[in-house]
């Protein structure tokens, strides 16, 4: 049985934890007035200002599991991998400025992907889609609750109880089972009290409270680590392994030149393809709110993103620097006593900030967690749930000769039932899966189950009217059965089976000689999937007849645009081709000055990236170099950061006010629903 009280968290701690929790209950408890309908459930009835969809998705997007996965990679990559994410500066800049994919999305007001694969390809086409989008989900989200559990249990200190299954060489971890309960129990309550209106007043509210908490633990670590004594540690990182040099990594074998590479590719390729927040993704005002939505992200993740690899970083100074070998030595203990290589690299930052944190600290960062872990929860659970019923369950009704719709009233009651069987699920899923790799090469593969293809047939969907819904199923089939294939040899064929196989036949050399770990990881897969994909799209599609689309209809453009609530009047013809990336007629003074900030910012950074490659071509940096430039990157993203925390702030408050206003006023459509009555396709089948 666990205990009452958490043995690491002390009465002002508690007291912490409390007040946060409460928050959040409270405000979710009071959307519950506003949702009346199944848009309001889904979409928040398309509410939402630019404010509060930037801080609610970035919020909904960190997730404690992303935060321990990137743990996992600082610990081994150090500053170093910082550095090639900044080349992709530019690449996430001309995205959320041109509107890419987002911007014709929120024009199409399809309410999920494969509601837009249904209006673009065909009904079976959107079951099939919409199938495979929520397994990819549902099994990328099953390992999110154990790996949070697991955070607060070795956080906080939690005594670990087990039970032997009799008949089967199976354990169970009882304080697992009951930490996940009671997470997805309190993410599963906010996510049913008003469905999307609930999951973004509360992500917003733990957006703004963590971003606070945030500034007060950066400056906390470097205190607790001076970077006098992080330098040091990280300069006699073995050679090829460089924790400061990005250009002294070849000997990682992961986290590479090569993994940001192809992760350059993917960002283009699979943005806004995957659906674990898809309610924000149909939530915008209008499309030119989502774009700027967009654009502000750019400037939300300072505080967040340096806090990430600093605490990993002084994880691995306290193991490596002799002034912490007495806290070193608990830690280590702590590490070895884990069942499990890898779940030992999975906590190695956890543990070191359970022995180190002060009062207050610990209850500080505890909260942070908590609200990283519930919003991703919630935000997750929401979509999965949603995309089952309105993807899977209703298309197929339809498919089947149920063409009459089902009540609003019992629409939403089988949103709420999918909501808690997923959580269910998930559950089940954490409490016997065993992950063998990296979380974030575990997120790449089962996410290529639906990305491997989704991304050629989004693409393809919005931008090019020679797309076929042949094409499409080559697209999908190609990428989904080559992710599988990956998920099922990384974590069960090649680490349960191998093993037998060597012994079983010692005698064949080529058996004994392979190794122990496949030999392409999570993201590789993953991007072979992705671009066989592509192929397979391109090639049936243009092998197939004309389907002879009409665009304007998709995007309810021009004459089409009267059908919508904006109507004609209210927002202004989209750019298209370059001009799309500079100031559009929608752009107000406001917005203008917001861009060139964005400008400014990203360029800095990535000219910085260019002039800092073309220099190692002729002199290379020298460690102290580099560690300067990291320092340069602490203070300033550090203060830009603590401004945009109170920019933020201020426009989020007022965009929550604006929806509340606009949701009690707004005329409910009881058939907007998702169901789609007329397909764009020549092959609706």
């Amino acid at each position: 049985m666990l205990p009452l009280a958490f043995t690491n968290l002390s009465g002002i701690d508690l007291a912490i934890v409390g007040f946060v929790l409460a928050s959040v209950v409270a405000a979710a408890l009071f959307t519950r007035r506003y949702t009346s309908s199944v848009a309001d459930f889904l979409s928040a009835n398309r509410c939402a200002g630019r404010y509060l969809l930037t801080v609610a998705s970035g919020m909904s997007g960190l997730g404690a599991i992303t935060i321990v996965a990137q743990w996992e990679q600082i610990y081994q990559a150090g500053f170093a991998a910082q550095f090639w994410g900044q080349m992709m500066a530019p690449l996430g800049l001309i995205l959320a400025l041109s509107g890419w994919i987002i911007y014709r999305y929120r024009e199409t007001r399809a309410m999920t992907l494969a509601q837009l694969m249904e209006r673009r390809y065909s009904r079976k086409f959107r079951i099939f889609s919409g199938s495979l989008c929520w397994i990819s989900g549902i099994l990328n989200f099953g390992i999110f609750p154990a790996v949070t559990a697991r955070f607060f249990i070795y956080f906080l200190d939690l005594p670990v109880r087990t039970f032997e299954v009799p008949g089967l060489d199976l354990t169970l971890n009882l304080t697992l089972g009951a930490v996940m309960a009671v997470e997805l129990t309190f993410a599963v309550m906010i996510a049913l009290s008003g469905g999307q209106i609930s999951v973004m007043v509360t992500d917003f509210i733990q957006g703004q409270l963590s971003n606070i908490i945030f500034l007060v633990l950066l400056v906390t670590m470097l205190v607790l680590f001076p970077w006098g004594v992080i330098v040091d540690t990280l300069t006699k990182a073995p050679e090829g392994q460089s924790k400061l040099n990005p250009f002294d990594i070849s000997q990682l074998p992961d986290f590479n030149i090569s993994f940001f590479m192809m992760m350059l590719f993917i960002t283009v390729y699979n943005f806004m393809v995957w659906q674990g927040t898809q309610g924000y993704n149909s939530s915008a005002i209008n499309p030119h709110e989502a774009k700027m939505a967009g654009i502000l992200a750019q400037f939300r993740s300072g505080v967040t993103y340096l806090l990430i690899p600093l605490a990993a970083i002084c994880a691995y100074v306290l193991l490596h620097a002799p002034v912490h070998e007495a806290a070193s030595t608990a830690v280590l203990a702590t590490l070895d006593s884990l069942p499990d290589p890898q779940l030992a690299k999975q906590l190695t930052t956890t543990v070191v900030l359970s022995n180190i944190l002060p009062i207050g600290i610990m209850g500080l960062f505890a909260a942070v967690m908590i609200m990283a872990a519930v919003s991703t929860d919630t935000t997750y659970l929401h979509s999965w749930g949603s995309i089952f019923v309105q993807d899977v369950l209703l298309p197929w009704r339809q498919q089947c000769g149920y063409n009459d719709r089902i009540t609003p009233e019992n629409h939403l009651r089988w949103l709420k039932r999918a909501i808690i069987g997923v959580a269910i699920f998930a559950w089940i899923f954490s409490m016997l899966f065993p992950l063998k790799e990296f979380i974030l090469m575990y997120f790449q593969i089962t996410g290529a189950i639906f990305l491997g293809g989704g991304g050629a047939v989004l693409i393809g969907a919005l931008y090019w009217k020679r797309g076929t819904t042949s094409g499409a199923w080559a697209a999908m089939i190609t990428g989904s059965t080559l992710a599988i294939s990956g998920v099922v040899t990384n974590n069960i064929l090649w680490p349960k089976l191998l093993p037998s196989l060597k012994i079983k036949y010692q005698e064949t050399a080529w058996i004994t000689e392979l190794p122990e770990v496949f030999w392409l990881n999570g993201m590789q897969l993953g991007f072979i999937a992705s671009i066989s994909a592509i192929v397979a799209y391109v090639v049936v599609s243009l092998l197939s007849p004309d389907p002879k689309i009409e665009m304007d209809r998709l995007l309810h453009r021009g004459k089409h645009q009267a059908n919508t609530p904006e109507g004609p009047d209210h927002v202004a013809p989209p750019s298209r081709g370059w001009s799309a990336i500079g100031f559009t007629k929608e752009f107000s003074r406001s917005d203008k000055i917001v861009y060139v900030l964005n400008l400014l910012w990203v360029g800095f950074f990535f000219f910085a990236f260019i002039a800092i490659c073309i220099w190692q071509i002729f002199y290379k940096w020298p460690e102290q170099w580099w560690a300067n430039w990291w320092l340069f990157n602490l203070i300033f993203i550090g203060t830009a950061g603590a401004i945009t925390t109170v920019w933020f702030l201020i426009g989020g408050a007022q965009d929550l006010k604006k929806m509340f206003v606009r949701l009690r006023t707004i005329n409910r459509n009881a058939d907007d629903d998702g169901t789609v009555e007329h397909h764009l396709s020549n092959h609706s089948e």
